[in-house]
């Protein structure tokens, strides 16, 4: 898919992930709704530094575990646009919670950590489903995590959503096709403020650790995120249906 004159849906593009990808849609020409749920500031910024190469930008506030709100964020991105070519579902959320701590999940992680990861995804999907298959060449591209592959992260809930989203992404990919491709990124460790303001003061032993455990000797940046997932929606019109770890090598660990 050639991206200029295209235009994306990112959730959750205000920071991190989303917000470096809404960046590189832009640099290849691409109009950019930027979704965000609280942080409307940086939202904006990004919307602001996205018109800067020339493209149309919008920030715009929606719950994805809010149904009407996926709803109404894709009607916007289709009155502001008039049309819609590729959707990134990043948003995400979670719980720090010890595995080893059952009695520590609540109902409430689960309902929260699902409705945003997992139904979240689904909810945008379904309602740009008619504007990505409008011109015969849609693409959607999940943020999942290699909590998904290999259960470690930051709770059970997110484990299970990010696996569940996986799958999500196959069944999609049936679903869709041949109209639309449906692929996801599975981040590692992701040095960036996120992390950063959670760990505390154990962010750089746990980063030195795990960039060790990589052949490439590091970890990954929201840019690499970035790049690989504009790699699926501008790379092969062949390749649909994949979850594409990104980082750094750490799951086939060093010799």
């Amino acid at each position: 898919m050639h991206l200029k004159g295209k235009a994306a849906i990112v959730t959750g593009a205000g920071t991190g992930v989303g917000r470096a990808t809404a960046l590189r849609l832009a640099q290849a020409g691409c109009a950019v709704l930027v979704n965000y749920s609280r942080s409307r500031e940086a939202a904006e910024e990004v919307a602001g530094l996205v018109s800067e190469h020339g493209v149309k930008a919008k920030a715009f506030q929606a719950d994805v575990a809010n149904d009407e709100a996926c709803r109404a964020m894709v009607a916007e991105a289709q009155n502001i646009f008039g049309r819609l070519d590729v959707l990134v579902n990043n948003a995400g959320t979670t719980r720090f919670i010890p595995h080893d701590d059952l009695d520590a999940v609540t109902e409430e992680d689960w309902n929260n950590i699902l409705g945003v990861n997992l139904r979240g995804a689904f909810q945008c999907t379904r309602a740009a489903r008619a504007l990505l298959t409008a011109d015969g060449g849609g693409s959607v591209v999940m943020t999942s995590s290699v909590a998904g592959l290999i259960g470690t992260g930051t709770s059970i809930p997110y484990c299970a959503s990010k696996a569940a989203l996986n799958n999500l992404t196959v069944t999609l990919a049936r679903v869709l096709g041949p109209d639309v491709r449906v692929n996801a990124v599975a981040p590692g460790f992701l040095d960036g403020s996120w992390l950063r303001d959670s760990l505390g003061d154990q962010y750089e032993t746990i980063k030195n650790v795990m960039a060790a455990r990589s052949p490439l000797g590091r970890v990954s940046t929201p840019d690499d995120v970035a790049e690989a997932i504009l790699s699926l929606i501008g790379g092969s019109d062949l390749i649909t249906g994949h979850v594409v770890p990104v980082e750094a090598g750490i799951l086939i660990g060093t010799s």
